[in-house]
């Protein structure tokens, strides 16, 4: 996988040893006296060649994408080379050169290996040309005849799940569009991924790190042992082209992320599905017989909600009661007589009971 071919009809004549290659696609076939044979030819196609980071003209992006997904040694080693480099900004040179690449052309070019004059820009071209050579297969020299042999397995409609994930952005940095990140099987390489999105999703990719991420150990029942689904391999990927992952709620304005929650509420309940969830454990954990309790209230299944439960109750029962002791000062100061019906009417707001009902033994009136 990874390698860009496209096949090519070549016919041999018996009475000549030259092969005739033709345009057309699929299988050819030469013979040699009564002997017929079948063979494959593979072209170049310049549009599946890779496209790497370095080949200018770059956005100033992605060689900033391309320095932060460094491996930690080569930032740790270039951090204590060159200092350490802003939030931000790339480390490459106006030439499009990483320090490494930097590197090496000083070297080369100290030793003589370089030719007469051959600048920064022409020897990243030449480098980058070696770098997008067709891979894959080997030719092999037999007599007058040269053969093309491919190499690896050919993978045809595969099943392999690449998973599209949110970059990682520290916070109070913008979201890089020339990265994208994939979490993949630990049995997938680099160039899988790279063959994977370019053969069916077209997509250009500039570079490739990858890092496995191995569960801890749980305790169960029965001993220890890890959790597949928190072990799994990242790929992190270089675009040429942006690609702006959609906006997380936090990041939304408060009426569209309004609306966001409702869609999502309405077509995946996952508040409601939430709360189904808690009333079954709560129904599980209730308990039977004198061990159980009683659930009076949607909001007595936290501490904080009881507590606040218990100071709403507080505070309004310390309202009636200021409202009642206003009102008997009122009333003494007027020289009325005080009767607790009509001030329980009063403060409460209910209508004002009829003589004829009999009044409750605890009304008596209060001089």
């Amino acid at each position: 996988m990874g390698k860009a071919y496209i096949c090519t009809n070549v016919v041999a004549n018996a009475g000549s040893p030259q092969i005739t290659c033709t345009h057309f696609y699929g299988n050819f076939e030469f013979v040699v006296g009564n002997c017929t044979f079948k063979m494959q030819a593979f072209r170049r196609c310049p549009n599946f060649c890779r496209s790497y980071s370095t080949q200018p003209p770059l956005p100033e992006l992605a060689r900033v994408a391309r320095t932060r997904s460094a491996p930690l040694a080569v930032r740790l080693r270039r951090r204590k080379q060159f200092g350490a480099i802003p939030e931000g900004e790339s480390d490459s040179t106006k030439t499009g050169l990483t320090p490494t690449e930097q590197a090496r052309y000083t070297r080369l070019n100290a030793q003589g290996a370089l030719p007469a004059g051959q600048t920064e820009e022409k020897w990243l071209a030449k480098l980058n040309a070696r770098r997008s050579r067709v891979r894959g297969f080997i030719r092999k020299k037999q007599g007058d005849i040269t053969e093309t042999e491919v190499l690896g397995r050919r993978v045809y409609l595969p099943n392999i799940v690449l998973k599209l994930v949110r970059n990682h952005t520290p916070p109070g940095q913008p979201y890089n569009p020339y990265e994208a990140t994939f979490r993949i099987p630990q049995s997938v390489t680099k160039t899988d991924v790279r063959s994977l999105l370019q053969a069916i999703y077209g997509v250009k990719v500039t570079y490739i790190r990858t890092d496995n991420y191995i569960s801890p150990w749980y305790r169960t029942i029965n001993g220890f042992e890890r959790r597949s689904y928190k072990t799994y391999k990242r790929a992190v990927v270089g675009l040429v082209d942006p690609f702006y992952y959609p906006h997380r709620l936090e990041d939304m304005p408060a009426d569209k992320k309004k609306q966001r929650e409702e869609w999502i509420e309405k077509h995946f309940s996952i508040q409601h599905t939430r709360n189904l969830q808690k009333e079954e454990l709560l129904r599980m954990t209730k308990g039977q017989g004198r061990m159980s309790w009683k659930l009076n209230a949607p909001y007595a299944t936290k501490k904080s909600h009881i507590i606040r439960l218990v100071a709403e109750r507080r505070a309004k029962r310390e309202e009636l009661v200021n409202d009642f002791a206003v009102g008997i000062r009122d009333l003494r100061e007027k020289g009325e007589k005080i009767e607790y019906d009509k001030l329980k009417a009063k403060v409460l707001k209910t209508p004002i009971p009829s003589p004829d009902t009999p009044s409750p033994p605890t009304s008596a009136s209060v001089e």
